[in-house]
């Protein structure tokens, strides 16, 4: 098992930047699949992005391809999601989440697989 911390969420303009941390600690930081998924009041939780074991591949929803950017420092056993152009439908409880079965990932990847995750961190975009 791991475990996950969010952080940096926070109230932020349309238009606005906000980067996400998540530390990890528990098991080796290299190994396994990181992802971001996002709950909206109201709504089912959604994938956001994913990053493989060693960061060389990533992988985003298309509401936010082109505006996220989902990074993770091995040194620090920390993973990132760095938010620009936010608009206010982005607003919502942000968790990261860990696969430990997979070390890549892949577009048919089955998002059961995430069983590890955070408390999650609050983003409110403000039109």
């Amino acid at each position: 098992q791991v475990q996950l911390i969010e952080s940096g969420g926070g109230l932020v303009q349309a238009g606005g930047s906000l980067r996400l941390s998540c530390a990890a600690s528990g098991r080796t930081f290299s190994s396994y699949v990181m992802g971001w998924f996002r709950q909206a009041p109201g709504k089912e939780r959604e994938f956001v992005a994913a990053i493989n074991w060693s960061g060389s591949s990533t992988y985003y929803a298309d509401s936010v391809k082109g505006r996220f950017t989902i990074s993770r420092d091995i040194a620090k056993n920390t993973a990132y999601l760095q938010m620009n152009s936010l608009k206010a439908e982005d607003t919502a409880v942000y968790y990261c989440a860990a696969d430990l079965l997979h070390s890549d990932y892949s577009s048919s990847h089955d998002y059961t697989n995430f069983g590890s995750w955070g408390q999650g961190t609050q983003v409110t975009v403000s039109s």
